[in-house]
């Protein structure tokens, strides 16, 4: 518990006042599954993801400590929750491809939902974390398809990737997808939501919706028509986002 006034900004509406304490040890898993499974009213669990364990939540150094811990215990608690049958898979839920890899080449996962990373506009985790995917036979849930919205509105102003206001380079490449969405008569954001799944490690798309319009809206998207020899139409403007 921390007072009022020392709350940490996490962007929540009204928190509670605590500061978030990230365990990902044997002993923090374990609590975590018991805590969850106590708040949500269920007696199973499908997967369970380790979250935003990487540099983009705990900095470097922080991350070092946070990955040692979880690859001495965390994936133990892991495998026992599994063999149990407690849980019937597990994996990361991160929008940094780095701590993917990682883990997977020292430790097998069930799945990863990845945000952000494999779109229509970012390609980075196509060159070594797809690969290391099909050899490792980890399925990927591709979260964050229009990169925080950009994809979704068009280079408009205000327009957003990456949770921020877009800059000038990723507006002029999303006004040139645009030209080729229009050119080929179908929404960008249809091509956005659709090429992941043209990915055979992709198993399912997730999306975030603030309301039942924007839901309807997604799943109209999947029923409009894109041609998969459209895709290679993207691939001069899209970005790959440096590791490490």
């Amino acid at each position: 518990p921390v007072p009022d006034g020392q709350i940490p900004d996490h962007s929540y509406v009204d928190p509670l006042p605590f500061a978030l304490d990230y365990d990902y040890s044997y002993d923090g898993i374990m609590r975590s599954v018991e805590f969850s499974y106590a708040r949500l009213g269920l007696n199973r669990i499908d997967i369970l993801f380790v979250h935003d364990i990487g540099v983009y939540t705990h900095g470097v150094e922080k991350t070092k400590l946070h990955f040692r811990q979880f690859m001495d215990g965390g994936l133990k608690a892991l495998e026992e929750l599994k063999s149990s049958r407690v849980i019937s898979a597990y994996g990361l839920g991160v929008n940094e491809v780095q701590i993917c890899l990682d883990v997977l080449r020292q430790a097998p996962l069930d799945c990863i939902l990845l945000a952000s990373r494999y779109s229509l506009l970012d390609r980075t985790a196509e060159a070594e974390l797809l690969p290391l995917c099909r050899q490792r036979q980890t399925s990927l849930i591709i979260g964050g398809v229009f990169n925080s919205g950009i994809l979704a509105t068009g280079s408009v102003p205000g327009a957003h990737f990456d949770y921020l206001p877009a800059t000038a380079d990723i507006l002029d490449r999303v006004g040139a997808m645009e030209k080729i969405a229009a050119e080929g008569s179908y929404p960008l954001a249809a091509a956005a939501f659709q090429f992941p799944l043209h990915e055979p490690v992709v198993a399912s798309v997730l999306t975030g919706t603030a309301k039942p319009a924007n839901l309807e809206r997604n799943l109209q998207l999947l029923d409009i028509q894109v041609p998969e020899t459209e895709f290679a139409k993207y691939d001069p403007y899209t970005i790959v986002q440096k590791l490490g």
